[in-house]
């Protein structure tokens, strides 16, 4: 079961520029880009609070992200929950018939194990379940 919100993550078309209006207009502290190849995305966290702000720029036109902005344009794309075991709950949400993204974890930015929850599932709401992996 989720223990808190991990991040709110935010579909941009330009991280950097992005990133300027929250570091120097808001104030946040950028936590560095990091590429993650599998996803097709770059993302940054800027952490506030307990909780991190994830901007997320496609790096493909075949990214899920690039598809979101021609279809949405820039803003909200998901909410991510902090668990223990993600393998476990994903197991158990499919179980309970729970329309799943990610069939099993795959591997997230900043050493992490994620899943994604079908928005149709979570009233429409891309939900995103994250297990934190420590240290690599």
């Amino acid at each position: 079961m989720p223990s808190k919100i991990n991040h709110i993550g935010i579909a941009v078309p330009d991280i950097e520029r992005a990133a300027e209006f929250y570091t120097k207009h808001l104030g946040l502290r950028l936590g560095g880009v990091e590429e993650v190849a599998d996803q097709k995305v770059k993302v940054a966290f800027l952490p506030i609070g307990e909780v991190r702000l994830e901007l997320v720029q496609p790096t493909s036109p075949e990214s899920p992200v690039a598809r979101f902005l021609e279809k949405n344009g820039p803003g909200f794309h998901h909410i991510a929950y902090q668990v223990d075991d993600v393998a476990a709950e994903v197991e158990r949400l499919k179980v309970e018939g729970v329309r799943m993204v990610d069939q099993a974890p795959r591997t997230g930015a900043h050493n992490t194990r994620i899943a994604f929850v079908h928005p149709k599932a979570s009233g429409g709401v891309l939900t995103e379940l994250v297990q934190e992996m420590g240290e690599e």
